[in-house]
């Protein structure tokens, strides 16, 4: 069982992610019901937008960063989502979908400085949202990014 806690700044109420249940060094599959809940922080007039799957699918990415970190002896390392591209959604709404959605995070680029993940949405086989994440390392100096790259 992952500890997820220990691998997201989230706690509480604004973790999105339940459960990791895949993973290897180039992608995480998690799965989550946070959408189903009624206390869930990025709900508005008691809807929940599936817009809000980017903050699921970079939580995903955290989360991915984190047990790549700890398998190679290494903390998690807080960073900052600087860029969401090419998101796509199928639907309007998630707060109505029965039964657990599942994030799949790919890495397209990771370096000590930065990563960028693309991402698959899905409930019940079906996609519901597609996009693109990036974020870089916190912490860092610009000439130690740079030379990151």
């Amino acid at each position: 069982m992952t500890d997820i806690d220990a691998l997201l700044p989230h706690t509480g109420l604004a973790r999105m992610i339940d459960r990791v249940l895949r993973w290897d060094a180039e992608q995480i599959l998690v799965g989550t019901s946070r959408h189903r809940a009624s206390d869930n922080p990025l709900r508005r007039d008691q809807r929940l937008a599936a817009v809000h799957l980017v903050e699921f699918a970079a939580q995903a990415m955290a989360i991915h960063g984190g047990l790549r970190n700890a398998a190679e002896g290494r903390p998690p390392q807080p960073a900052l989502l600087v860029s969401v591209r090419d998101v796509v959604t199928f639907r309007d709404y998630i707060d109505d979908l029965p039964g657990d959605i599942e994030i799949l995070a790919h890495a397209l680029l990771i370096n000590p400085a930065s990563w960028q993940y693309s991402f698959l949405a899905t409930h019940a086989g079906v996609t519901i949202a597609t996009g693109r994440v990036a974020a870089i390392a916190q912490g860092l100096t610009p000439a130690s990014t740079l030379s990151g790259i």
